[in-house]
């Protein structure tokens, strides 16, 4: 299992996964703006991962405080620093709300030990979502299936077996994948840099397209579904994800071809009735305009780079969650899958 996390006890070390696939190396967080700086320029990525990262931040965060009157308030700052990193991914907020209301009442000395074995717990509690979501969505494939995944969805986003991967690793087990085509993910490649290596790593069939090549791949029958991750979900299935997400649901619903989300239920925000209300990160030009610092396009040309885009609910053939299958009308199943869920994403059950 790839660790894009790992713990010491006083620093939180953070694979740099701008570097990968040809360095492993591990940044060394000691404080919240070393993990906000991580987030932000993708060193970590993915949303359950990030949602850990945020944790261990805070946690970091509490370290450098001395305790006094005004702990609380400069940790709460601290707090509000960390969720606002990266704004479309609800995991992260959803993540660092849920521990600090369980903080609360706890006596300040204690505040740093507490916070750091929530992110822990928290962790756990992501590896063991990603298999219940892997099992739950590997038998909608049919035997020896093409699958197409876009971005990057495994170890690396989730600190699990992965959402959208997670699935594909369990349905190659059972032989219900065959082979897999892999989004090349433009403008930061995440989908050749990290999806192609870690199917690699696990020995499972892949073919490295770029992210034009879809449409003709479909319309010669060669992709029997496709298989992605979200960063939000809104009560009516509207999804936030990797731009360029919402291109392949439109080519697989012109196409006859199953459309999959996987996610776990912390992703899902029914707070927001519908995609247009999900906040879209938008990204630096030079992401653009260069690859790792090698101009691909003339200097000072404009450039617009969202993050992601919005996939409607209607393109989706259903949702894999760690609690089930939903499917349409999602306002019914998402809302019933999360009715017993703890601490989820609606407002009065935010911190349950």
């Amino acid at each position: 299992m790839i660790e894009p996390i790992r713990v010491t006890s006083d620093a939180v070390e953070i694979l740099d996964q701008r570097q990968l696939p040809e360095r492993r190396t591990y940044l060394s967080c000691t404080g919240p703006d070393d993990i906000i700086h991580a987030i932000q320029t993708l060193a970590v990525r993915g949303a359950p991962a990030i949602g850990v990262a945020g944790v261990y931040g805070l946690w970091l965060a509490s370290r450098k405080l001395t305790p006094r009157d005004k702990f609380w308030d400069e940790l709460a700052a601290e707090k509000e620093r960390i969720k606002s990193a990266r704004p479309t991914a609800v995991n992260l907020a959803w993540a660092i709300d849920r521990v600090w209301a369980q903080a609360q009442g706890i006596r300040q000395a204690d505040v740093a030990r507490f916070l750091k074995k929530a992110a822990e717990t928290l962790a756990e509690e992501e590896r063991q979502r990603n298999v219940r979501i892997a099992a739950n969505g590997a038998p909608l494939l049919l035997p020896q299936s093409r699958v197409l995944t876009h971005c990057n969805t495994g170890s690396l986003a989730t600190v699990g077996v992965g959402t959208a991967l997670g699935v594909i690793r369990e349905g190659f087990g059972q032989g219900r994948i065959g082979s897999v085509w892999v989004d090349e993910t433009r403008p930061l490649l995440q989908g050749s840099r990290l999806t192609a290596w870690e199917l690699m790593q696990d020995r499972i069939p892949a073919t490295l397209i770029t992210d034009n090549m879809a449409a003709s791949l479909m319309a010669q029958k060669r992709v029997d579904a496709v298989i992605v991750g979200a960063d939000r979900i809104c009560a009516n299935g509207d999804t936030a994800n990797k731009i360029g997400t919402y291109g392949l649901a439109v080519l697989a619903y012109y196409h006859g071809i199953p459309f999959y989300v996987a996610a776990p239920l912390s992703t899902v925000d029914l707070d927001l009735a519908h995609g247009s209300a999900i906040p879209i990160e938008e990204r630096g030009a030079d992401e653009v305009r260069s690859f790792r610092g090698v101009p691909v396009a003339p200097s000072g040309v404009y450039v617009y780079n969202p993050a992601f885009d919005v996939t409607p609910g209607h393109l989706i053939t259903a949702i894999i969650t760690d609690r089930g299958v939903a499917r349409r009308p999602y306002e019914l199943s998402l809302a019933a899958l999360m009715e017993n869920e703890p601490n989820t994403n609606r407002e009065g059950e935010r911190h349950a």
